[in-house]
């Protein structure tokens, strides 16, 4: 079972609507060339990459007190190991020592497909495979190994997106063993990225504004939303990848993670989109406001001002050694400053969180965090104010923090009828 969230779900109940788009838009006239394709120009996440990863797991672990840690399928399997697999109501776990090789769990008639993908990954053929027959306990399995390997008594992590009755059922089963939280090690390794990640997660950045800017060039009045993100969609297709995005139009752009009701684009109405893609597993996310036909109020124009200064002051106050608390401050002070305060009466939400191969991840840009920042960590960078009944303004960009400050992936949008760098 996934799990979806609000704007995710907005985006794909528009997905079947707006698939008439990718194959041709036709609710535009204007001729606009395809986006070049390319998926060539990027490089996968290296062997030696991962072996790193599990290098500094391993390290992890042992600060921790952990003997293990146990992850199911889904993105940090994918970080530690390369292979990609989804979940489901059959437990597929790799359980990693704090020393020695990893072993893996998996359905017995999935075994040859498991190693398949576990022999191309950084443990070459230095891991175990043991698997369960639909009549066997999976649970058992694990307890029975952890016993073999020593760690029968041992604290073993769990990430923290695996499924309840997977942890449930490891926990009943290996009695002796104290289940507890994985994160000081999976949030240890993934919230710093390598020159690696963040070569991906620029491209990824850049597809996004590329697939943004090609379809704003075709936006007219008349058109609807699922329309406009069907010209998303093949932005970000004809370049080689799937991406797509949430389209709020007037009122609906109040309403951060949007609306269900119908809306079509109008000259001089707010238009907010957000949204991003995946490349080699790894997500952008951007969100751009602006008008048709430059016919925004002079309210309109006041509050996107506002919302860019506070971007620009987030990025000022995003670099090392600073609180992610502080970022958030920073933003909000130049919001509140401007009479849409206090709190979060018209600023609804964070400034910013962690994004890499979740479009979420940590570390998060919230007051009371007061982790510091290091180079290397990944944010959204999103400030906005929304007013109820009239319109929203939001600007997103990702960024990385750097050894002396931080800096976006993608230029700072420019205002309501120039939202792209290159225009």
């Amino acid at each position: 079972m996934t799990t979806i969230n609000r704007r995710d779900f907005l985006i794909t109940a528009s997905a079947a609507a707006a698939s008439s788009a990718l194959a041709a838009p036709a609710t535009n006239d204007t001729k606009i060339a395809p986006l070049a394709n390319r998926t060539k120009e990027i490089k996968r996440i290296s062997l030696a990459e991962r072996q790193r990863r599990i290098a500094k797991a391993q390290q992890l672990m042992g600060e921790n007190k952990l003997g293990a840690i146990a992850v199911a399928g889904g993105t940090s399997l994918q970080y530690f190991s390369g292979v990609r697999w989804g979940t489901s109501e059959r437990m597929f776990i790799m359980v990693l020592p704090a020393k020695g090789d990893p072993f893996f769990v998996v359905p017995a008639f999935e075994k040859d497909r498991a190693v398949e993908q576990i022999e191309m990954g950084p443990f070459g053929k230095n891991f175990q495979v043991v698997s369960w027959e639909e009549d066997d306990s999976p649970y058992q399995k694990m307890a029975f190994m952890l016993k073999e390997r020593g760690l029968a008594t041992a604290s073993v992590g769990i990430e923290e997106t695996t499924d309840f009755v997977f942890a449930d059922g490891i926990g009943k089963a290996a009695t002796s063993a104290k289940i507890t939280s994985a994160t000081p090690v999976t949030a240890g390794c993934r919230m710093v990225k390598s020159a690696e990640e963040l070569g991906i997660m620029r491209f990824a950045n850049d597809v996004t504004i590329k697939a943004f800017e090609w379809a704003y060039k075709q936006i007219k009045e008349g058109m609807t939303r699922e329309e406009f993100n069907g010209l998303i969609q093949a932005g970000h297709a004809q370049q080689g990848y799937v991406g797509s995005a949430m389209v709020l139009v007037a009122e609906g752009s109040a309403l951060p993670h949007g609306t269900i009701k119908p809306q079509v684009v109008r000259e001089g109405t707010i238009i907010l989109i957000d949204g991003g893609c995946t490349v080699e597993g790894y997500r952008s996310d951007i969100s751009r406001t602006f008008t048709v036909g430059g016919k925004a109020t002079d309210k309109m124009k006041q509050v996107f001002d506002i919302v860019q200064r506070a971007q620009a002051a987030a990025l000022k106050a995003a670099k090392p050694g600073a609180a992610c608390e502080s970022v958030d401050a920073a933003a909000r002070k130049v919001i509140v400053d401007a009479g849409y305060g206090p709190g979060y009466t018209y600023f609804t939400h964070r400034v910013g969180h962690g994004i890499g191969m979740d479009g979420h991840e940590w570390p998060y840009l919230v007051k009371q965090n007061t982790r510091p920042l290091e180079p290397g960590m990944t944010f959204s960078d999103e400030p906005g104010i929304y007013i109820k009944g009239e319109f929203g303004v939001r600007l997103e960009d990702d960024m990385v923090i750097t050894e002396n400050g931080a800096e976006l992936f993608t230029g700072q949008s420019k205002s309501l009828d120039q939202p792209f760098v290159n225009l």
